[in-house]
């Protein structure tokens, strides 16, 4: 997962690794190969699939439709194809209708197909996109937010699809959350961001105590006090009275709770999306 503070470059990231974006330094690899520069369709064809922070189906088709359209960098008919529909071009179609269904029905969408993606539950806008990148039969997926705008149940349920994504179909899944209780409980390794710079990597248990990520979403004076540098107020409501003058959450000294609700020098959740 990648999480930091809004405005740390996130999205950018990705922007950057799907082509969107031209990025200033470096070289992205991928599988050893070079994308820098690749037409968006030639990372896709690589392997390389994304989600969005906001929706962006094909509103006006129907659920079967946008699944075919993620097909689309895999199939072989042409235009002249198109226009005779031989025997082959109809295999083809059958198989890309065929494989559009299963996928529906692994994220959870079967019998849905005919429905026009508009109509489509909030939750299920969400699993459709997803349906669309699988699509692309990708190695690599990215997923901006998956959970932005969910309920709790809805959370729930798409932690459950992200895993069955990593663990029955093999693939690797690059996260960007804000929803802390999702990243920590899904991730294997933890990226974090700020302003443009990594200042943290490694599992969920060493991310949730590291002070520069404390110091990045809640500022200096809550990472002093979350690693014991200073003498905060002993009472919790004087602990959070000071805390809302700074305009951070209250973090305890380490070994403590500041509410009894989070263990001490856990990184909360932020309050904004990007």
């Amino acid at each position: 997962s990648i999480i930091g503070p809004n405005g740390a470059g996130k999205t950018t990231f990705f922007n950057c690794v799907t082509g969107f974006y031209r990025h200033e330094e470096g070289t992205i690899l991928f599988e050893d190969e070079p994308v820098d520069g690749m037409a968006t369709d030639r990372i896709t064809r690589l392997g390389i699939a994304r989600t969005y922070q906001n929706i962006r189906l094909f509103q006006n088709m129907t659920v079967m439709e946008n699944v075919l359209v993620g097909q689309h960098p895999h199939l072989k008919t042409g235009l002249f194809g198109a226009i005779l529909r031989g025997r082959r071009v109809r295999q083809e179609e059958e198989q890309a209708v065929e494989d559009a269904s299963e996928m529906l029905q692994f994220v959870g969408l079967a019998g849905r197909g005919d429905w026009m993606a508009k109509n489509l539950p909030y939750g299920d806008q969400r699993r459709l996109e997803i349906a669309r990148a699988l699509g692309t039969s990708p190695k690599l997926l990215l997923l901006d937010e998956p959970t932005a705008g969910m309920n709790p149940a809805e959370t729930h349920k798409m932690t459950g699809l992200i895993r069955k994504l990593r663990d029955d179909l093999g693939i690797t899944i690059l996260l960007i959350e804000h929803e802390m209780r999702v990243v920590m409980g899904i991730s294997e390794r933890i990226t974090v961001l700020d302003y443009g710079q990594r200042i943290a990597e490694g599992p969920p248990e060493a991310i949730q105590r590291d002070k520069r990520v404390i110091e990045a979403y809640l500022g200096k004076t809550a990472s002093e006090q979350a690693f014991g540098e200073y003498e905060p107020a002993s009472d919790p409501q004087d602990r959070a009275a000071a805390a809302a003058r700074t305009g951070a959450h209250p973090v305890a000294p380490a070994g403590h709770d500041a509410d009894g609700s989070r263990p001490a020098g856990e990184v909360p959740e932020p309050r904004n999306e990007d």
